[in-house]
Protein backbone atom coordinates (compact mmCIF):
# COMPACT_ATOMS: atom_id res chain seq x y z
CA UNK A 1 0.00 0.00 0.00
CA UNK A 2 3.04 2.61 -0.10
CA UNK A 3 3.48 2.56 -3.81
CA UNK A 4 0.98 4.27 -6.39
CA UNK A 5 3.37 4.13 -9.60
CA UNK A 6 6.27 2.48 -11.50
CA UNK A 7 8.31 4.30 -13.56
CA UNK A 8 9.70 2.47 -16.69
CA UNK A 9 11.95 4.26 -19.71
CA UNK A 10 11.11 1.53 -22.07
CA UNK A 11 8.91 -1.53 -22.45
CA UNK A 12 12.59 -3.20 -23.87
CA UNK A 13 14.12 -1.99 -20.86
CA UNK A 14 11.63 -3.63 -18.46
CA UNK A 15 10.84 -7.10 -19.94
CA UNK A 16 12.50 -9.50 -22.87
CA UNK A 17 9.40 -11.21 -23.64
CA UNK A 18 5.72 -10.58 -23.71
CA UNK A 19 5.30 -13.51 -20.90
CA UNK A 20 7.31 -12.27 -18.18
CA UNK A 21 6.28 -8.61 -19.20
CA UNK A 22 2.29 -9.66 -18.25
CA UNK A 23 3.58 -11.68 -15.57
CA UNK A 24 4.87 -8.39 -13.84
CA UNK A 25 1.93 -5.91 -14.76
CA UNK A 26 -0.98 -8.27 -13.74
CA UNK A 27 -0.44 -8.77 -10.22
CA UNK A 28 0.38 -4.53 -9.82
CA UNK A 29 -2.61 -3.74 -11.85
CA UNK A 30 -4.90 -5.93 -9.36
CA UNK A 31 -3.25 -4.38 -6.18
CA UNK A 32 -4.14 -0.88 -8.48
CA UNK A 33 -0.73 0.18 -8.78
CA UNK A 34 0.43 1.87 -12.37
CA UNK A 35 3.16 0.96 -14.14
CA UNK A 36 3.70 3.97 -16.54
CA UNK A 37 6.43 3.89 -19.96
CA UNK A 38 7.86 6.93 -20.23
CA UNK A 39 8.59 5.99 -24.02
CA UNK A 40 6.00 4.73 -25.36
CA UNK A 41 3.43 6.67 -23.30
CA UNK A 42 1.49 3.76 -22.10
CA UNK A 43 0.10 3.58 -18.31
CA UNK A 44 -0.74 0.05 -17.15
CA UNK A 45 -4.33 1.14 -16.00
CA UNK A 46 -5.61 2.31 -18.84
CA UNK A 47 -8.63 0.77 -20.84
CA UNK A 48 -6.27 -0.30 -23.57
CA UNK A 49 -2.95 -0.67 -21.59
CA UNK A 50 -2.52 -4.20 -21.96
CA UNK A 51 -3.38 -4.61 -25.52
CA UNK A 52 -0.88 -1.80 -26.76
CA UNK A 53 1.86 -3.61 -24.06
CA UNK A 54 1.14 -6.85 -25.56
CA UNK A 55 1.83 -5.53 -28.82
CA UNK A 56 5.18 -4.05 -28.16
CA UNK A 57 6.18 -6.40 -25.55
CA UNK A 58 5.82 -8.69 -28.83
CA UNK A 59 8.27 -6.43 -30.67
CA UNK A 60 10.59 -5.87 -28.12
CA UNK A 61 10.64 -9.88 -28.43
CA UNK A 62 11.27 -10.23 -31.61
CA UNK A 63 14.13 -7.47 -31.24
CA UNK A 64 15.76 -9.51 -28.32
CA UNK A 65 15.49 -12.77 -30.43
CA UNK A 66 17.26 -10.76 -33.60
CA UNK A 67 19.78 -9.09 -31.24
CA UNK A 68 20.40 -13.42 -30.21
CA UNK A 69 20.96 -14.08 -33.52
CA UNK A 70 23.37 -11.77 -34.79
CA UNK A 71 25.21 -12.53 -31.46
CA UNK A 72 25.48 -15.95 -33.03
CA UNK A 73 26.50 -15.28 -36.50
CA UNK A 74 29.24 -13.33 -35.18
CA UNK A 75 30.33 -16.06 -32.47
CA UNK A 76 30.01 -18.81 -35.64
CA UNK A 77 32.19 -16.76 -37.65
CA UNK A 78 34.85 -16.28 -34.94
CA UNK A 79 34.55 -20.43 -34.35
CA UNK A 80 35.45 -20.75 -37.98
CA UNK A 81 38.56 -18.30 -37.96
CA UNK A 82 39.51 -21.07 -35.28
CA UNK A 83 39.00 -18.29 -31.99
CA UNK A 84 37.40 -19.60 -29.12
CA UNK A 85 34.46 -17.59 -27.96
CA UNK A 86 35.79 -15.28 -24.60
CA UNK A 87 39.04 -16.52 -22.18
CA UNK A 88 36.90 -19.73 -20.78
CA UNK A 89 37.95 -20.93 -17.05
CA UNK A 90 39.64 -24.41 -17.03
CA UNK A 91 41.40 -26.60 -14.46
CA UNK A 92 45.55 -26.82 -15.46
CA UNK A 93 45.67 -23.57 -17.55
CA UNK A 94 45.92 -19.56 -16.88
CA UNK A 95 45.22 -17.04 -19.99
CA UNK A 96 48.46 -14.60 -20.79
CA UNK A 97 47.25 -12.02 -22.95
CA UNK A 98 45.35 -14.55 -25.59
CA UNK A 99 47.06 -17.95 -24.86
CA UNK A 100 46.79 -20.58 -22.62
CA UNK A 101 49.52 -21.23 -20.38
CA UNK A 102 49.48 -24.42 -18.23
CA UNK A 103 49.71 -23.84 -14.43
CA UNK A 104 52.72 -26.75 -12.92
CA UNK A 105 50.96 -27.66 -9.78
CA UNK A 106 48.03 -27.99 -11.38
CA UNK A 107 49.09 -30.13 -14.18
CA UNK A 108 50.41 -32.25 -11.72
CA UNK A 109 46.64 -33.10 -10.72
CA UNK A 110 45.86 -33.57 -14.47
CA UNK A 111 48.24 -36.08 -15.25
CA UNK A 112 47.72 -38.48 -12.05
CA UNK A 113 43.91 -38.33 -12.73
CA UNK A 114 44.69 -39.36 -16.14
CA UNK A 115 47.39 -41.98 -14.90
CA UNK A 116 45.12 -43.56 -12.61
CA UNK A 117 42.44 -44.10 -15.08
CA UNK A 118 45.24 -45.77 -17.34
CA UNK A 119 46.26 -47.69 -14.51
CA UNK A 120 42.63 -49.10 -14.09
CA UNK A 121 41.26 -47.56 -10.96
CA UNK A 122 38.00 -45.79 -10.88
CA UNK A 123 36.68 -42.13 -10.68
CA UNK A 124 35.09 -43.19 -7.78
CA UNK A 125 38.78 -44.29 -6.28
CA UNK A 126 40.64 -41.25 -7.51
CA UNK A 127 37.87 -39.08 -6.02
CA UNK A 128 38.98 -40.83 -2.30
CA UNK A 129 42.89 -40.49 -2.99
CA UNK A 130 42.82 -36.86 -3.83
CA UNK A 131 40.35 -36.13 -0.65
CA UNK A 132 42.58 -38.37 1.55
CA UNK A 133 45.67 -36.19 0.48
CA UNK A 134 43.77 -32.80 0.27
CA UNK A 135 44.24 -31.92 -2.49
CA UNK A 136 41.15 -29.60 -3.96
CA UNK A 137 40.06 -27.96 -7.30
CA UNK A 138 40.86 -24.42 -7.93
CA UNK A 139 37.93 -23.09 -5.84
CA UNK A 140 38.77 -25.12 -2.68
CA UNK A 141 36.34 -27.68 -3.04
CA UNK A 142 36.48 -31.52 -3.18
CA UNK A 143 37.10 -33.19 -6.40
CA UNK A 144 33.86 -35.45 -7.50
CA UNK A 145 32.96 -38.29 -9.93
CA UNK A 146 31.43 -35.34 -12.57
CA UNK A 147 34.38 -32.64 -12.51
CA UNK A 148 37.17 -35.98 -13.14
CA UNK A 149 34.98 -36.62 -15.97
CA UNK A 150 35.21 -33.02 -17.12
CA UNK A 151 38.86 -33.89 -16.99
CA UNK A 152 39.21 -36.93 -18.49
CA UNK A 153 37.00 -35.82 -21.42
CA UNK A 154 38.39 -32.33 -22.09
CA UNK A 155 40.64 -32.11 -25.39
CA UNK A 156 41.70 -28.84 -24.46
CA UNK A 157 44.28 -30.38 -22.23
CA UNK A 158 46.32 -32.49 -25.60
CA UNK A 159 47.14 -28.55 -26.83
CA UNK A 160 44.34 -28.31 -29.22
CA UNK A 161 40.75 -26.46 -28.85
CA UNK A 162 37.19 -27.67 -29.80
CA UNK A 163 34.71 -24.81 -30.39
CA UNK A 164 30.89 -25.03 -30.10
CA UNK A 165 31.02 -27.70 -27.72
CA UNK A 166 27.35 -26.38 -26.54
CA UNK A 167 25.08 -23.69 -27.60
CA UNK A 168 22.28 -22.12 -26.40
CA UNK A 169 18.75 -23.47 -27.32
CA UNK A 170 16.40 -20.76 -27.41
CA UNK A 171 17.52 -17.11 -26.53
CA UNK A 172 14.72 -16.10 -24.01
CA UNK A 173 15.36 -19.20 -21.51
CA UNK A 174 19.03 -19.15 -21.99
CA UNK A 175 19.25 -23.10 -21.36
CA UNK A 176 22.20 -24.24 -22.77
CA UNK A 177 22.48 -27.60 -24.32
CA UNK A 178 25.13 -30.08 -24.97
CA UNK A 179 26.22 -30.09 -29.00
CA UNK A 180 26.06 -34.02 -29.61
CA UNK A 181 25.48 -33.23 -33.73
CA UNK A 182 23.18 -30.46 -33.84
CA UNK A 183 25.29 -27.94 -34.83
CA UNK A 184 28.97 -28.08 -36.19
CA UNK A 185 32.09 -28.14 -34.42
CA UNK A 186 35.39 -26.69 -35.46
CA UNK A 187 38.65 -28.49 -34.28
CA UNK A 188 42.03 -26.10 -34.21
CA UNK A 189 45.16 -27.42 -33.50
CA UNK A 190 48.20 -26.85 -31.45
CA UNK A 191 47.12 -23.64 -29.92
CA UNK A 192 48.93 -23.78 -26.67
CA UNK A 193 50.79 -26.07 -24.79
CA UNK A 194 49.32 -29.24 -24.02
CA UNK A 195 49.44 -31.26 -20.60
CA UNK A 196 48.49 -34.49 -22.01
CA UNK A 197 49.28 -36.02 -25.21
CA UNK A 198 46.60 -37.10 -28.42
CA UNK A 199 47.37 -40.75 -28.13
CA UNK A 200 46.57 -40.84 -24.43
CA UNK A 201 43.57 -38.81 -24.74
CA UNK A 202 42.38 -40.98 -27.29
CA UNK A 203 43.36 -43.84 -25.24
CA UNK A 204 41.45 -42.94 -22.40
CA UNK A 205 38.43 -42.25 -24.27
CA UNK A 206 38.77 -45.67 -25.99
CA UNK A 207 38.64 -47.49 -22.23
CA UNK A 208 35.32 -45.21 -21.21
CA UNK A 209 33.72 -46.11 -24.02
CA UNK A 210 34.50 -49.91 -23.40
CA UNK A 211 33.66 -49.55 -19.15
CA UNK A 212 30.48 -48.07 -20.54
CA UNK A 213 29.14 -50.76 -22.73
CA UNK A 214 30.24 -53.10 -20.02
CA UNK A 215 28.05 -51.19 -17.20
CA UNK A 216 28.43 -52.99 -13.81
CA UNK A 217 30.58 -55.82 -15.53
CA UNK A 218 33.28 -53.67 -15.41
CA UNK A 219 34.00 -52.55 -12.11
CA UNK A 220 36.29 -54.61 -10.55
CA UNK A 221 35.27 -53.97 -7.07
CA UNK A 222 31.49 -55.92 -7.53
CA UNK A 223 31.40 -58.97 -6.84
CA UNK A 224 29.87 -60.41 -9.69
CA UNK A 225 28.55 -64.03 -11.10
CA UNK A 226 26.36 -65.13 -13.89
CA UNK A 227 22.66 -63.53 -12.89
CA UNK A 228 24.23 -60.06 -12.31
CA UNK A 229 22.31 -57.61 -14.64
CA UNK A 230 20.23 -60.34 -16.41
CA UNK A 231 17.12 -60.24 -13.79
CA UNK A 232 15.40 -57.16 -14.43
CA UNK A 233 12.46 -56.10 -12.73
CA UNK A 234 8.86 -55.93 -14.80
CA UNK A 235 7.20 -53.56 -12.56
CA UNK A 236 9.43 -50.74 -12.23
CA UNK A 237 12.58 -52.03 -15.02
CA UNK A 238 15.25 -51.83 -12.76
CA UNK A 239 18.29 -54.87 -11.60
CA UNK A 240 17.67 -57.04 -9.19
CA UNK A 241 20.54 -57.21 -6.89
CA UNK A 242 22.25 -60.23 -5.32
CA UNK A 243 21.83 -59.77 -1.06
CA UNK A 244 21.99 -62.16 1.64
CA UNK A 245 20.77 -62.54 5.19
CA UNK A 246 20.75 -64.87 8.48
CA UNK A 247 18.48 -68.04 8.21
CA UNK A 248 16.37 -67.37 11.29
CA UNK A 249 14.22 -70.43 10.58
CA UNK A 250 17.41 -72.66 12.40
CA UNK A 251 18.04 -71.26 15.20
CA UNK A 252 20.67 -73.93 15.89
CA UNK A 253 22.73 -73.14 13.81
CA UNK A 254 23.71 -69.63 14.51
CA UNK A 255 25.49 -67.58 11.61
CA UNK A 256 23.92 -69.83 8.76
CA UNK A 257 23.52 -67.38 5.88
CA UNK A 258 21.43 -67.52 2.18
CA UNK A 259 21.55 -65.68 -0.53
CA UNK A 260 18.34 -64.44 -2.46
CA UNK A 261 17.83 -62.13 -5.22
CA UNK A 262 15.43 -58.76 -5.12
CA UNK A 263 14.66 -55.88 -7.12
CA UNK A 264 16.93 -52.68 -6.58
CA UNK A 265 13.67 -50.26 -6.07
CA UNK A 266 12.62 -52.63 -2.87
CA UNK A 267 15.41 -53.00 -1.65
CA UNK A 268 17.17 -49.52 -1.08
CA UNK A 269 13.89 -47.48 -1.48
CA UNK A 270 11.08 -49.62 -0.42
CA UNK A 271 9.05 -49.05 -3.66
CA UNK A 272 5.49 -49.70 -3.11
CA UNK A 273 5.01 -50.20 -7.09
CA UNK A 274 7.17 -53.34 -6.60
CA UNK A 275 5.48 -56.76 -5.98
CA UNK A 276 8.28 -58.84 -7.19
CA UNK A 277 9.30 -60.47 -4.04
CA UNK A 278 12.23 -61.97 -4.02
CA UNK A 279 13.96 -65.08 -5.09
CA UNK A 280 16.22 -67.26 -3.61
CA UNK A 281 19.96 -68.19 -5.42
CA UNK A 282 19.17 -71.98 -4.74
CA UNK A 283 15.46 -71.67 -6.16
CA UNK A 284 16.47 -69.84 -9.24
CA UNK A 285 19.25 -72.28 -10.15
CA UNK A 286 17.00 -74.93 -9.42
CA UNK A 287 14.55 -73.42 -12.09
CA UNK A 288 16.74 -72.09 -14.57
CA UNK A 289 17.98 -75.64 -14.74
CA UNK A 290 14.30 -77.01 -15.66
CA UNK A 291 13.99 -74.07 -18.54
CA UNK A 292 17.50 -74.90 -19.68
CA UNK A 293 16.19 -78.93 -19.65
CA UNK A 294 19.73 -79.49 -18.16
CA UNK A 295 20.31 -82.44 -14.98
CA UNK A 296 22.54 -79.66 -12.95
CA UNK A 297 22.88 -75.91 -12.84
CA UNK A 298 25.89 -74.76 -15.28
CA UNK A 299 26.98 -70.95 -15.15
CA UNK A 300 28.67 -71.20 -18.61
CA UNK A 301 25.10 -73.10 -20.30
CA UNK A 302 23.25 -70.47 -18.63
CA UNK A 303 25.64 -67.54 -19.90
CA UNK A 304 25.70 -68.79 -23.29
CA UNK A 305 22.15 -69.50 -23.58
CA UNK A 306 20.40 -67.04 -21.30
CA UNK A 307 20.06 -62.94 -22.20
CA UNK A 308 17.78 -61.57 -20.08
CA UNK A 309 15.15 -62.87 -17.20
CA UNK A 310 12.17 -60.78 -16.66
CA UNK A 311 9.85 -61.35 -12.89
CA UNK A 312 6.85 -59.38 -13.32
CA UNK A 313 5.35 -60.87 -10.09
CA UNK A 314 6.21 -62.97 -7.38
CA UNK A 315 5.83 -66.75 -9.17
CA UNK A 316 6.22 -65.49 -12.85
CA UNK A 317 9.57 -65.27 -15.15
CA UNK A 318 10.04 -64.90 -18.68
CA UNK A 319 13.32 -65.95 -19.91
CA UNK A 320 14.63 -64.49 -23.06
CA UNK A 321 17.36 -66.86 -24.77
CA UNK A 322 20.62 -65.65 -27.28
CA UNK A 323 18.88 -67.31 -29.96
CA UNK A 324 15.69 -64.57 -30.00
CA UNK A 325 13.28 -67.09 -28.42
CA UNK A 326 10.81 -66.02 -25.43
CA UNK A 327 9.57 -68.26 -22.36
CA UNK A 328 7.14 -67.94 -19.70
CA UNK A 329 8.13 -69.75 -16.98
CA UNK A 330 5.81 -69.98 -13.38
CA UNK A 331 7.26 -71.61 -10.19
CA UNK A 332 5.87 -71.82 -6.74
CA UNK A 333 7.98 -72.13 -3.81
CA UNK A 334 6.96 -71.20 0.21
CA UNK A 335 10.22 -71.24 1.71
CA UNK A 336 9.29 -70.18 4.42
CA UNK A 337 6.50 -73.01 5.34
CA UNK A 338 8.74 -75.51 4.57
CA UNK A 339 11.67 -74.55 6.15
CA UNK A 340 9.13 -73.70 9.75
CA UNK A 341 9.12 -77.57 10.85
CA UNK A 342 7.17 -77.90 14.30
CA UNK A 343 11.17 -78.75 15.66
CA UNK A 344 12.27 -75.66 14.35
CA UNK A 345 9.38 -73.86 16.22
CA UNK A 346 10.33 -75.45 19.05
CA UNK A 347 13.98 -74.44 18.92
CA UNK A 348 13.04 -70.65 17.94
CA UNK A 349 10.69 -70.34 20.88
CA UNK A 350 13.18 -72.25 23.08
CA UNK A 351 15.58 -69.64 22.13
CA UNK A 352 13.15 -66.12 22.53
CA UNK A 353 12.60 -67.47 25.95
CA UNK A 354 16.48 -67.67 26.96
CA UNK A 355 18.20 -64.94 24.94
CA UNK A 356 16.73 -61.46 24.86
CA UNK A 357 16.60 -59.28 22.27
CA UNK A 358 19.27 -56.32 21.79
CA UNK A 359 17.35 -53.36 21.53
CA UNK A 360 17.57 -50.09 23.64
CA UNK A 361 14.31 -50.76 25.49
CA UNK A 362 15.62 -54.21 27.17
CA UNK A 363 16.16 -54.18 31.22
CA UNK A 364 16.95 -56.90 33.78
CA UNK A 365 13.63 -58.00 33.55
CA UNK A 366 13.47 -59.00 29.97
CA UNK A 367 12.89 -62.61 29.42
CA UNK A 368 13.10 -63.07 33.45
CA UNK A 369 9.44 -62.76 34.32
CA UNK A 370 7.49 -65.75 33.60
CA UNK A 371 3.74 -66.16 33.33
CA UNK A 372 2.78 -70.08 35.53
CA UNK A 373 -1.19 -69.19 33.16
CA UNK A 374 0.30 -69.94 29.95
CA UNK A 375 4.17 -69.80 30.18
CA UNK A 376 5.19 -66.96 27.86
CA UNK A 377 7.52 -64.32 28.77
CA UNK A 378 6.22 -60.62 29.99
CA UNK A 379 6.97 -57.83 28.03
CA UNK A 380 7.47 -54.54 28.64
CA UNK A 381 5.51 -51.54 27.08
CA UNK A 382 3.96 -48.19 28.45
CA UNK A 383 0.54 -46.63 29.25
CA UNK A 384 -0.29 -43.31 29.63
CA UNK A 385 -0.38 -41.96 33.26
CA UNK A 386 -1.52 -38.76 35.11
CA UNK A 387 -0.50 -35.52 33.86
CA UNK A 388 0.77 -36.70 30.28
CA UNK A 389 3.55 -39.14 31.88
CA UNK A 390 4.34 -42.30 30.82
CA UNK A 391 4.39 -45.11 32.90
CA UNK A 392 6.01 -48.46 32.37
CA UNK A 393 4.00 -52.09 32.45
CA UNK A 394 5.37 -55.66 32.54
CA UNK A 395 2.54 -57.49 30.58
CA UNK A 396 2.19 -61.12 29.43
CA UNK A 397 3.18 -61.68 25.92
CA UNK A 398 0.19 -63.80 25.26
CA UNK A 399 -2.55 -61.64 23.88
CA UNK A 400 -4.95 -64.00 23.07
CA UNK A 401 -6.48 -66.09 26.34
CA UNK A 402 -3.53 -64.98 29.42
CA UNK A 403 -5.80 -63.11 32.12
CA UNK A 404 -2.47 -62.34 34.20
CA UNK A 405 -2.39 -58.32 34.87
CA UNK A 406 0.02 -56.45 34.50
CA UNK A 407 3.15 -55.13 37.29
CA UNK A 408 4.03 -51.37 36.91
CA UNK A 409 7.73 -51.34 36.44
CA UNK A 410 8.90 -48.55 39.66
CA UNK A 411 6.44 -51.14 41.62
CA UNK A 412 8.07 -54.27 40.27
CA UNK A 413 11.91 -52.59 41.39
CA UNK A 414 10.50 -51.95 45.03
CA UNK A 415 9.15 -55.38 45.56
CA UNK A 416 12.64 -56.63 44.23
CA UNK A 417 14.33 -54.63 46.19
CA UNK A 418 12.56 -55.59 49.36
CA UNK A 419 13.24 -58.93 48.25
CA UNK A 420 17.05 -58.80 47.86
CA UNK A 421 17.27 -56.81 51.25
CA UNK A 422 18.58 -53.69 49.52
CA UNK A 423 17.12 -49.77 50.45
CA UNK A 424 16.91 -49.37 46.60
CA UNK A 425 17.33 -51.64 43.16
CA UNK A 426 20.18 -52.83 41.50
CA UNK A 427 20.04 -54.19 37.96
CA UNK A 428 23.54 -55.75 38.77
CA UNK A 429 22.61 -57.69 42.09
CA UNK A 430 19.36 -58.97 40.44
CA UNK A 431 21.39 -60.24 37.70
CA UNK A 432 23.65 -61.73 40.09
CA UNK A 433 21.17 -63.29 42.49
CA UNK A 434 18.25 -63.96 40.77
CA UNK A 435 17.19 -66.13 37.94
CA UNK A 436 13.57 -65.26 37.32
CA UNK A 437 10.25 -64.88 38.68
CA UNK A 438 7.14 -66.56 37.84
CA UNK A 439 3.50 -64.91 37.80
CA UNK A 440 0.35 -66.24 39.22
CA UNK A 441 -2.68 -65.14 38.20
CA UNK A 442 -1.14 -61.54 39.17
CA UNK A 443 -1.39 -61.64 42.80
CA UNK A 444 1.73 -63.80 43.62
CA UNK A 445 4.99 -63.72 42.68
CA UNK A 446 7.57 -66.15 43.39
CA UNK A 447 10.88 -65.17 43.48
CA UNK A 448 13.92 -68.08 42.53
CA UNK A 449 17.23 -67.50 43.40
CA UNK A 450 20.10 -68.92 41.18
CA UNK A 451 21.13 -70.84 44.88
CA UNK A 452 18.13 -72.73 44.64
CA UNK A 453 15.91 -71.27 47.17
CA UNK A 454 12.42 -69.01 46.07
CA UNK A 455 10.47 -66.26 47.60
CA UNK A 456 6.78 -66.00 47.60
CA UNK A 457 5.64 -62.24 48.03
CA UNK A 458 1.72 -61.02 47.30
CA UNK A 459 1.67 -58.09 44.77
CA UNK A 460 -0.83 -55.38 46.12
CA UNK A 461 -2.65 -53.60 43.15
CA UNK A 462 -2.91 -49.96 44.14
CA UNK A 463 -4.85 -47.96 42.34
CA UNK A 464 -3.73 -45.07 40.85
CA UNK A 465 -4.18 -41.53 42.25
CA UNK A 466 -3.58 -37.80 42.35
CA UNK A 467 -3.09 -36.19 45.64
CA UNK A 468 -4.39 -32.73 45.08
CA UNK A 469 -2.67 -29.42 46.77
CA UNK A 470 -3.94 -27.30 48.96
CA UNK A 471 -4.66 -24.70 45.95
CA UNK A 472 -6.21 -27.46 43.70
CA UNK A 473 -8.58 -28.19 46.64
CA UNK A 474 -9.59 -24.57 47.43
CA UNK A 475 -10.19 -23.41 43.62
CA UNK A 476 -12.40 -26.11 43.56
CA UNK A 477 -14.41 -24.99 46.29
CA UNK A 478 -14.51 -21.63 44.65
CA UNK A 479 -15.89 -23.21 41.59
CA UNK A 480 -18.51 -24.86 43.33
CA UNK A 481 -19.38 -21.63 45.24
CA UNK A 482 -19.67 -19.75 41.59
CA UNK A 483 -21.85 -22.80 39.88
CA UNK A 484 -23.85 -23.76 43.18
CA UNK A 485 -26.31 -20.90 42.84
CA UNK A 486 -29.34 -20.47 45.25
CA UNK A 487 -31.82 -20.90 42.47
CA UNK A 488 -30.00 -24.07 41.36
CA UNK A 489 -30.07 -25.17 44.64
CA UNK A 490 -33.99 -24.21 45.18
CA UNK A 491 -34.62 -26.30 41.75
CA UNK A 492 -32.60 -29.13 42.75
CA UNK A 493 -34.63 -29.66 46.35
CA UNK A 494 -37.90 -28.83 44.24
CA UNK A 495 -36.69 -32.10 42.10
CA UNK A 496 -35.56 -34.55 44.51
CA UNK A 497 -38.97 -33.78 46.51
CA UNK A 498 -40.59 -35.06 43.05
CA UNK A 499 -38.67 -37.92 42.85
CA UNK A 500 -38.90 -38.93 46.28
CA UNK A 501 -43.18 -38.59 45.92
CA UNK A 502 -43.33 -40.78 43.09
CA UNK A 503 -41.26 -43.81 44.19
CA UNK A 504 -43.40 -43.43 47.67
CA UNK A 505 -40.15 -43.64 49.67
CA UNK A 506 -40.80 -44.49 53.52
CA UNK A 507 -39.12 -43.66 56.42
CA UNK A 508 -36.47 -46.04 56.37
CA UNK A 509 -35.29 -44.75 52.82
CA UNK A 510 -36.53 -47.60 50.65
CA UNK A 511 -38.87 -47.75 48.47
CA UNK A 512 -42.43 -49.56 49.07
CA UNK A 513 -42.61 -51.12 45.58
CA UNK A 514 -39.50 -52.50 45.91
CA UNK A 515 -40.53 -54.17 49.38
CA UNK A 516 -43.80 -55.68 47.68
CA UNK A 517 -43.61 -59.76 46.90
Amino acid sequence: GKMDIVLTKSISRSARNTRDLLGTIRPLKELGIEVRFEKERINSLSDDGELMLTLLASFAQEESRSISENIRWATQKRFEQGLPNGKFRIYGYRWEDDKLVPIPEEAVVVKRIYQNFLDGKSRLETERELAAEGITTREGCRWVDSNLKVVLTNITYTGNLLLQKEFIEDPLTKKRRKNIGQLPQYFVENTHEPIIDIETFQYVQDEMARRRELGFLANKSLTLNCFSGKIKCGLCGRSFVRSTRKNRAKMSQLGERYTFWECTSLKKNNCPRCRSGIIREDVLKEECTKVLGISEFDEDVFTEKVTKITVPESGAMFFEFTDGKELEHHWYRNAKKESWTDECRQRASDYRRNHAVTREDITCFTTRIKCEHCGCNFRKSTSPGAGGTKLSYWRCANKNGCVVKGLRDDRLRELTAEVLGLETFDENVFLEKIDHIDVRDGKVLTFFFKDGHADVREWKYRRAGHKCSEEQKEHMRQIMKEKWTPERRKAMGEKIKQIRSEQFWNSKGKSKQSLQP
